[in-house]
């Protein structure tokens, strides 16, 4: 096993320390539902994992390739649209679906990056915004596709079946938290591959100068599409498990400006450009998220006696914090930013380098 490890190790460039931290943490996340059966606990960790795909699919784009895209609601919500028309519609299963979905995003993805990869900077995180707009705008008013603002309401999600054997009914959360676990895993996995491969060094030196790459031979255009491609995929297949997930869709709750802006949020608050980036800016992210929509931090302000529930101050969070998302992330952001441009995880470096220091 040891040699395993070692060759694995060499050829990646991941030591054998890494891999077996990463056994670990998988096995005790799949061991997780066998200790913990709280429903509420099991919907956090499906959160954590969704957010996990969607900060590691937009940093393919975004943090590798330099292209920051602020529609990745479009990707995200054709993905959920797709999935959810074929199984209300067409009575297909949604993880056959959720694969007819990732083909018709990929083909949306190369129409979308012919025309926005013409552009640069500003201009093409404007063309990004245009694209999930439009794609919004298609979703409320094809009606008889999409079922408008009403939106699509799953009656049943069919047992999945291998042959004539139930593996799962999807009547509780599990199925969910495993399906989510694999997504994760697979969008890292792939990340990881990607970073340590001759595309990943062709993205990164697009990202770092794209007229010194021109200049070396790589193709702006091929590599940006390839990026796309990937990072529209994974992005689909979140859509979709969101979609199977909640068993409800609407263009406000897949197609939103503010789900752009919340994949890029992860990103940036956990650091754009690593691997684990995502990984730390959903934990960040998701726990403050359900912090507020739970109003735990106004009990918590409460129980320290910072503020009286009778208050003016503690009526006034009781009413609005709970709805105060952009308000706390915009603060976030700037927080990051100022003192940490790196994101947690590059502050975290920063920390540990310096303290090596010290202590040599």
């Amino acid at each position: 096993m040891k040699t395993i490890l070692n060759k694995l190790g060499n050829n990646r460039g991941f030591s054998p320390v890494a891999i077996s931290l990463w056994i670990a943490a998988l096995a005790g996340l799949a061991l997780f539902p066998q200790f913990v059966d709280n429903p509420y606990a099991l919907h956090v960790m499906i959160l954590f994992f969704l957010s996990t795909i969607m900060g590691e699919s937009w940093n393919i784009l975004g943090g590798y390739t330099g292209q920051y895209s602020v529609g990745h609601a479009a990707y995200f919500g054709v993905g959920a649209y797709t999935t959810m028309m074929l199984m209300q519609y067409r009575q297909i299963p949604p993880w056959l679906g959720m694969w007819a979905g990732v083909a018709v995003v990929m083909v949306v993805a190369l129409v979308i990056g012919s025309i926005c990869f013409r552009l640069r900077g500003p201009y093409f995180v404007l063309a990004s915004i245009a694209v999930a707009e439009i794609m919004r705008l298609c979703a409320v008013n094809l009606k008889d596709l999409t079922n408008g603002a009403e939106g699509i309401l799953a009656t049943e999600i069919p047992p999945f079946k291998i042959g004539a054997t139930v593996v799962t009914d999807f009547l509780s959360k599990v199925p969910f938290y495993y399906i989510g676990l694999s997504f994760a895993v697979l969008t890292i996995v792939a990340t990881m591959l990607v970073q340590h491969s001759k595309l990943g060094y062709y993205f990164q030196a697009i990202r770092e100068d794209q007229d010194a790459a021109h200049a070396l031979g790589i193709s702006l255009s091929f590599h940006k599409n390839v990026a796309l491609l990937l990072s529209a995929g994974f992005t689909s297949l979140a859509g979709s498990f969101y979609a199977i997930y909640v068993g409800f869709i609407d263009p406000p709750t897949v197609l939103a400006l503010d789900i752009s802006v919340q994949i890029v949020l992860i990103c940036i608050i956990g650091g754009i450009g690593t691997i684990y980036g995502p990984v730390v800016g959903s934990l960040v992210l998701v726990p403050l998220s359900e912090a507020l929509r739970s109003n735990l931090i106004a009990q918590g302000i409460f129980k320290l006696g910072l503020a009286s529930e009778e208050s003016g101050v503690g009526v006034f969070l009781k009413e609005n914090l709970a709805h105060a998302h952009a308000l706390i992330y915009g603060i976030l952001v700037v927080v990051v930013i100022l003192f940490m441009p790196d994101g947690v995880l590059g502050f975290a470096r920063k920390l540990f380098t310096a303290r090596n220091r010290g202590n040599a």
